[in-house]
């Protein structure tokens, strides 16, 4: 794991080395072990490393025989063995035993095609020195970050791994993307491929980029398919999942450092660790975290599996010192994110990178297989939606859920405020609902009158209907599922994931995110995924001879943190000094922020997650100063 910047002149200028040594030094964190510089007129490159695998030739940048290729790398390639076995046979010659070396000869073979042929998480820059021209290339998931600016006099482009390294560079345009910040404000992250800033924009996953005299131009070469008609047998399935699940696993175990596993209890983690346990001839690692705070602690199931796979179990107890992991969440994280599962992940990662350099996580299972609660809710609606004509629903049922009483404190099942307002509209309104916190009229009485005007009328709800109108063709959980796959899985799980374990110089890796398990996934029926409310039937079903059942049986927690008990306690001082401050006024309505707060003070609402995005709206600003803000 590593950390990458780089430039590409378009004045005819000498490429500053200077600003990329200046970028690669905010990346400290994400490669502490050893940093690399390569200037080659119009073009220099940057790049900080973490030694996992060939730790003694691998360092970077990295050149081919004859030097005419120049890459830097971040992430790990899986499949690099093959690939190099391949090379070797067409006649490419190696000096290192890095996965690095294989990018250069595959490029050399494949062109702009070689991210197809990929089985990693990466994000990489390849320099042609001969066609002058720059390869930039993401991951299928996005599981590894890339930033890119266009708008920098003089610079054709430049890029980093985080948005903290190109904020070092003179002319970057730091205003703030207002339509960002009312996405931000709707679903608690900044969705790629926009950034906070307005001239600042991530690379989408599964997505390459050329950049030479001629322009820059973005290619999207791979896309999840969705084609449950094709599952063919159930059995079949089964043991397709388990196969491709333990050779996941197994090839996320290559490592020349120590090497551990996240241990929630939940089944996504627990299935990693039981198969890593069938690949280990030692005990494996495991790590756990635990909150004083009983509701929130998944301990006993850890504990559970670790005594069943025989692990060297760690764990700790935490009553947080939530003021302190604050300010590490908004110095790491770079644009607004407010998804409070990055407090535990957080300290989850500081413990983690005492014993060992890598982490398997069960990342991505809930997207792959249908996990979540909202999957099966959003499948049920639908099928209700279906029952119902359309004008019954737009006026009867519309009627219904704007009279019905608002019950924040109580379960989902007898929320039927949301069920009945859901019901009302389409799919993608619907799940948009599910997703947002501030939406719609919420959104625009929030923000200050400035913010409003500059918005011109945009709105983050008719995004959210754009990307539902490519994948209309879909059955409806497929089509939550290809959404989330281009939103909420690169901008909120895989962001937090990233950001909290480089900030301690801890490589994190995802078996369930490998894209051959996804292509499985896509062809399987919603029926094999869901049961009633409950998600990820097939995927329990093929780990369930290796867990103990009452990991298999357990509801769904989540990753989560008393916040709304914080917010009237050990939060309460910074929030009032943070977002009920004058300065904030330019940013946000004060009237209206009063009121969520005052609501929630007396308990008469829940507003824990429209507060927490405040607070970290708040704390961002504080840290970041932009210039202004951009419509």
């Amino acid at each position: 794991m590593c950390g990458i910047a780089g430039i590409l002149r378009s004045d005819g200028m000498v490429a500053d080395l200077a600003w990329v040594r200046r970028m690669c030094d905010r990346l400290a964190h994400r490669g502490p072990d050893a940093e690399g510089y390569f200037t080659d007129r119009e073009c220099a490159l940057g790049h900080r490393r973490l030694s996992i695998i060939d730790l003694s030739t691998g360092d970077q940048p990295m050149g081919n025989e004859d030097g005419s290729l120049q890459v830097v790398f971040n992430g790990e390639i899986y499949n690099y063995l093959e690939l190099r076995r391949e090379l070797e046979d067409k006649g490419h010659r190696f000096r290192t035993r890095s996965d690095t070396e294989v990018l250069l000869h595959l490029y050399e073979e494949e062109g702009e095609r070689m991210p197809e042929r990929l089985n990693g998480m990466f994000a990489f820059a390849v320099w042609d020195r001969t066609k002058r021209e720059l390869f930039l290339a993401r991951d299928r998931y996005g599981k590894k970050p890339l930033y890119y600016a266009a708008g920098i006099p003089g610079v054709l482009l430049a890029f980093a791994s985080e948005l903290k390294a190109l904020e070092v560079m003179d002319g970057l345009d730091r205003c703030v993307d207002v339509q960002a910040l009312a996405d931000y404000l709707a679903f608690s992250y900044v969705p790629d491929p926009k950034s906070i800033y307005v001239n600042v924009a991530k690379l989408p996953p599964a997505h390459s980029l050329y950049a030479s005299a001629s322009g820059v131009r973005l290619k999207r070469y791979w896309a999840p398919v969705y084609d449950p008609e094709t599952a063919g047998d159930l059995g079949d399935a089964l043991e397709g999942i388990r196969a491709l699940a333990a050779d996941a696993v197994k090839r996320r175990m290559i490592s020349d450092v120590p090497l551990g596993a996240f241990l929630s209890g939940g089944v996504d983690s627990s299935a990693v660790v039981a198969l890593m346990a069938r690949n280990s001839s030692a005990p494996v690692r495991t790590f756990s975290i635990g909150f004083s705070h009983k509701r929130y602690d998944e301990l006993k199931y850890a504990r559970m599996v670790a005594s069943h796979c025989r692990t060297e179990h760690h764990e700790t107890v935490v009553t947080p010192d939530i003021l302190e992991m604050l300010d590490v969440l908004v110095k790491h994280y770079d644009e607004p994110f407010a998804d409070t599962s990055a407090i535990p992940m957080l300290y989850l990662a500081r413990m983690t990178r005492q014993f060992v350099t890598v982490a398997l996580s069960g990342d991505g299972a809930d997207e792959l297989f249908g996990g979540y609660r909202r999957y099966a809710w959003g499948w049920m609606e639908e099928k209700l939606r279906r029952r119902f004509p359309a004008l019954f629903r737009k006026t009867v049922i519309r009627l219904a859920g704007r009279c019905y009483p608002k019950f924040d404190y109580l379960p989902r099942a007898f929320r039927a405020k949301r069920t009945l307002e859901n019901l009302s509209v389409e799919l993608a309104d619907a799940y948009f609902n599910s997703m947002t916190g501030f939406r719609d009229q919420e959104l625009v009485a929030v923000l200050s009158g400035d913010m409003r005007a500059a918005l011109g009328g945009y709105s983050p709800r008719e995004s959210y209907r754009e990307r539902f109108r490519k994948v209309q063709h879909l059955p409806p959980l497929e089509q939550m599922q290809a959404v989330d796959a281009d939103t909420y899985l690169p901008g909120d799980i895989l962001v937090k994931a990233d950001r909290a374990t480089m900030a301690y110089s801890l490589e994190s890796r995802s078996p369930w995110l490998d894209y051959r398990l996804g292509e499985l996934a896509g062809r399987l029926p919603a029926v094999w995924k869901i049961s009633g409310f409950t998600g990820k039937r097939i995927f329990k079903e093929a780990m369930a001879s290796m867990l103990p059942a009452a990991v298999i049986r357990r509801p769904k927690m989540g990753f989560s943190v008393p916040m709304a008990e914080w917010l009237r306690t050990s939060l309460r001082p910074i929030f009032e000094q943070t977002v009920l401050c004058p300065e904030m006024g330019k940013w946000l309505n004060h009237a209206e922020t009063l009121r969520l707060w005052h609501e929630h003070q007396a308990g008469v609402y829940n507003h824990e997650r429209k507060l927490a995005v405040l607070l970290m709206l708040g704390l961002w600003l504080q840290r970041a100063r932009p210039c202004g803000a951009a419509g």
